[in-house]
């Protein structure tokens, strides 16, 4: 009698687990109702970054469901506090701040996303008080920079006042009332003396910088304290590398006729230059700092965010990635 022979079954290989929930531009767009922006496009206009386009399409798809988004977690963490305040029998107190990070590398847009989620929560009738602060004045002075050998890393962890940093971030949690923020010029490339900004019990901080989901430095024997630790939600700005690098070149020849150009600025020997020198300083900055930088202290930080952005070629969100609760 003559047997089969035993066939060994192909593998299927389930898709690997992702702690995310993934959506295209297309469905994370009809999350919500098409109730009135808030906004026009003279307000756009206003806050884009340079080199960073936007419109109001990109607003409407990726922004209303965004905002919309962001007062369930926000109406969410209020309700908690109330009831914790009653099993816990405290009276009751002013919410302390509702805390955004968004990370990414230099001329990604972090700073367009900061702004535009400024503008439209600050327009939802329970956050009218929404702050933004840049993580830029944190950053040692060139000064201090300089005398540790490091100027030319400006932007990388170690360029920061970590402990100022973690001080403000602890103030704001623990709802004192007034608290300064170190003011920064792209100008003059570092922190201005004696210049603050205040941050007066927001409804919501809003945190930016290229390393704000730095995990905790690790010491023996010391309790370790990330700048993540105080977010309620964070955003990773995310692109190709390709795509950045050309953002940031077109980005450097533009500052050539605005910051660059001024009598204080630091760069101002970049002014004069063609645009083919310009284009070569600007690819050399990027392989030289940013893009190290983005590699190996950046990117790795992306997969601690609560969303995370992935935009294409032209600047628009292409996908949205939501962390599962």
């Amino acid at each position: 009698m003559r047997h089969n022979a035993h066939v060994v079954p192909t593998p299927v290989h389930a898709p690997k687990p992702s702690p995310y929930t993934t959506f295209d531009r297309e469905s994370w767009d009809r999350l919500v109702d098409r109730t009135a922006l808030p906004l026009t496009q003279e307000d756009i206009d206003r806050i884009a970054s340079l080199g960073d386009p936007i419109d109001m399409s990109e607003v409407d798809a990726i922004y209303r469901p965004l905002s919309a988004l962001l007062q369930l977690y926000v109406d969410g963490r209020r309700r908690t506090a109330q009831e914790r305040h009653a099993f816990l029998g405290e009276p009751d107190a002013r919410p302390t701040p509702f805390v955004i990070g968004i990370a990414g590398s230099v001329a990604v847009g972090k700073s367009t996303v900061a702004r535009l989620l400024q503008l439209l929560l600050s327009r939802w009738e329970h956050t009218p008080r929404v702050d933004l602060v840049t993580t830029d004045g944190f950053l040692h002075p060139n000064s201090v920079l300089e005398e540790r050998g490091i100027l030319a890393k400006k932007g990388f962890p170690e360029s920061y006042d970590r402990e100022a940093l973690l001080n403000f971030l602890t103030s704001v949690k623990a709802g004192v009332g007034e608290v300064d923020v170190p003011v920064y010029s792209h100008v003059v490339y570092d922190v201005v003396p004696g210049h603050f900004t205040r941050v007066s019990q927001p409804d919501i901080l809003i945190v930016e910088g290229i390393n704000v989901l730095q995990p905790p430095r690790v010491a023996t024997g010391s309790i370790s304290v990330a700048v993540s630790d105080f977010f309620d939600f964070s955003i990773y700005v995310d692109a190709q590398e390709e795509h950045i690098e050309g953002w940031y070149v077109d980005r450097f020849l533009a500052l050539r006729q605005t910051a660059f150009s001024r009598e204080d600025s630091f760069f101002r020997t970049y002014a004069q230059l063609t645009d083919a020198e310009a284009r070569a300083t600007a690819s050399m900055i990027w392989s030289a700092i940013n893009l190290p930088n983005l590699r190996e202290n950046i990117r790795p930080t992306r997969e601690r965010a609560t969303m995370i952005f992935r935009k294409g070629a032209d600047h628009r969100v292409e996908s949205l990635k939501l962390r599962k609760e």
